[in-house]
């Protein structure tokens, strides 16, 4: 079971710039509870008039930003890939040294809980199981997904083969290892973290880049 967030609103958040007029809330705001909806309950209670009374505004703000609910749930797909899936592209194409720098890459995206959102993921696929269509945007996001870390294996002089292969196994076992909610402190699983990146490339790590990372890791922790 998901903690229900608390989504920040665009009016109650400091960093952005005020709003005018009669606007109460934004489009980022509609997305926003949508989103904690859509994670906490199912996509089932994304519902315009519910969401208005999260946000204690009246449905005709919602249409000034939407054309439809289904327009809503598109946006939310959309904002899923690019949360998720592109932050995982991206960070297999960062400039790295060697295999381990590259692979502890790919892993700063879930060791962040800012970066990657677990409980979106997983509220998407939950989706899936119930919309044909929801369904192929979830295996194109695989997809994509697996075929940037075969990249970044092939980057680092790995056959294409192998590069498949390694790539299904780093990334099944880390969306498993989320979907298992997998309850271990941090040090812990750092003090695992040669050994996997041995079995996940197969070559001994590079210790400055896993110091690296352990360092990162623990920083992350400490302000968790």
């Amino acid at each position: 079971m998901n903690k229900r967030a608390n989504p920040v609103l665009h009016r109650d958040d400091p960093d952005k710039a005020p709003l005018h007029g009669h606007v109460k809330v934004t489009r980022e705001d509609w997305l926003n509870v949508a989103r904690d909806a859509l994670v906490n309950d199912g996509v089932g209670e994304v519902k315009v008039l519910t969401l208005g009374e999260r946000l204690g505004v009246s449905r005709s703000s919602f249409y000034w930003y939407f054309k439809s609910r289904k327009h809503l749930l598109e946006a939310l797909l959309d904002d899923w890939e690019q949360r998720n899936t592109q932050l995982i592209i991206t960070n297999t194409e960062l400039p790295a040294l060697n295999i381990t720098e590259a692979a502890c890459n790919f892993f700063r995206c879930f060791v962040d809980p800012s970066q990657f959102d677990q409980g979106l993921d997983f509220a998407v696929r939950e989706w899936s199981r119930r919309e044909t269509s929801v369904r192929l945007r979830i295996d194109a996001a695989d997809t994509a997904r697996i075929a940037a870390v075969v990249r970044m294996f092939q980057r680092h002089g790995y056959s294409d083969y192998e590069s498949d292969t390694r790539a299904r196994i780093i990334y099944f076992m880390q969306l498993g290892y989320h979907a298992l909610e997998v309850r271990e402190s941090m040090k812990t699983r750092m003090g695992r973290l040669e050994g996997y990146l041995l079995g996940f490339t197969g070559v001994a790590p590079d210790p400055e880049a896993l110091k690296t990372f352990i360092d990162f890791a623990q920083s992350i922790d400490s302000h968790g």
